[in-house]
């Protein structure tokens, strides 16, 4: 089976630095692709991307070494099970908030005795190789989201699941469910307390930890702070932000500021 190289480098000890697709389509996926990325996600939540747009993105990526994430919807095993099928080497998954939660995501990702994912890799197969259903369990990744106060209350059961192989801080939710504003790139005090207490009890357990930033410069701290994957924005906002900046220079005014707070 083709080895899952974001796994491998976690097992080195090194970080990724995780592209980001909410543009539903197989160009500008195959160019992030080729951008050089450590790893890259299709994002099915927040993103406009659906099923059918999902495999394209998955099939272009594919023209690279780069492992391709999606990120679900939900804890929903129907679509984390297709979604396998289709290729991807891993799903992140929002709002697993407790123990019951982990275990239902990690079994869906999972081929039995581990978990109770259905056999059918129609895709993930021709991606991955033949061998693909003997070896799965050790290559695909569950990485769940960490993104509430109710996770943080149960944050050490949820890293003590079997079989989780990483969690994902989702800032501006985390923010949300503390009461505080939600920002791309967060500097509340209490909140950066909250994001580091993750990331230590993740590194603690032995469990690679990854985050959401909407800047380079952040997702470095993050990597520096203990941070085994950092994402930077997303293709639509790499997009705007670039043709924004073009369109400044030439009229020599002033960047725009961005079209959206959020860092999808």
């Amino acid at each position: 089976m083709r080895a899952n190289e974001i796994r491998r480098r976690w097992q080195a000890g090194q970080a990724c630095v995780n592209g980001w697709l909410a543009i539903p389509n197989s160009f500008s996926a195959e160019l992030m692709a080729h951008a050089g990325w450590d790893s890259i996600t299709v994002d099915m939540q927040h993103g406009v991307v659906d099923y059918q747009a999902a495999v394209t993105m998955l099939q272009a990526i594919s023209t690279t070494a780069t492992p391709p994430l999606v990120r679900v919807p939900w804890i929903e095993p129907g679509v984390i099970m297709k979604c396998l099928d289709a290729g991807a080497m891993g799903i992140i998954c929002p709002m697993v908030n407790n123990a019951d939660d982990a275990k239902k995501f990690v079994g869906a990702c999972k081929y039995a005795p581990v978990g109770y994912r259905s056999v059918g890799p129609v895709r993930a197969a021709v991606y991955a190789g033949a061998d693909y259903i003997a070896n799965a369990n050790d290559e695909i990744l569950a990485i769940a989201m960490i993104e509430t106060t109710e996770a943080m209350a149960n944050l050490d059961a949820i890293l003590s699941t079997p079989g989780l192989d990483g969690i994902y801080i989702g800032p501006n939710d985390l923010a949300l469910s503390m009461g505080e504003t939600p920002t791309i790139d967060p500097t509340i005090p209490k909140v950066v307390a909250e994001i580091e207490r993750i990331i230590d009890a993740a590194n603690a357990k032995g469990i690679p930890a990854g985050i959401h930033c909407g800047e380079p410069a952040y997702a470095a701290k993050m990597i520096k702070r203990g941070a085994k994957l950092a994402t930077i924005a997303s293709d639509g906002r790499l997009l705007a932000a670039a043709a924004s900046a073009a369109v400044q220079a030439c009229k020599g005014e002033a960047a725009a500021p961005a079209a959206s707070g959020s860092s999808y």
